[in-house]
């Protein structure tokens, strides 16, 4: 996005991913799809491998969120 263009507003977008063998799906607008295939690639792994980690990650949590959100804040978390 430049300094002139508009913030890309978008209503969510559901997509299917696997984890640990079963499909589910996420919500998130995409932005955050573009956001979370850029870090699967710089990571070198599938997004499912990426989603699951983050899954498993929000589930450790004291006060799990939802796994899009959990998706959410781990990408703008990251360094």
């Amino acid at each position: 996005m430049t300094q002139n263009s508009p913030p890309p507003y978008h209503p969510p977008v559901k997509r299917s991913v696997e984890i640990a063998g079963h499909k589910t799906s996420i919500s998130l607008e995409p932005v955050f799809w573009d956001m979370l295939r850029e870090a699967a690639e710089a990571e070198g792994v599938p997004i499912n491998a990426l989603v699951a980690r983050i899954d498993a990650e929000r589930i450790r949590a004291a006060n799990p969120c939802g796994l899009a959100g959990a998706v959410r804040i781990w990408l703008v978390s990251r360094p």
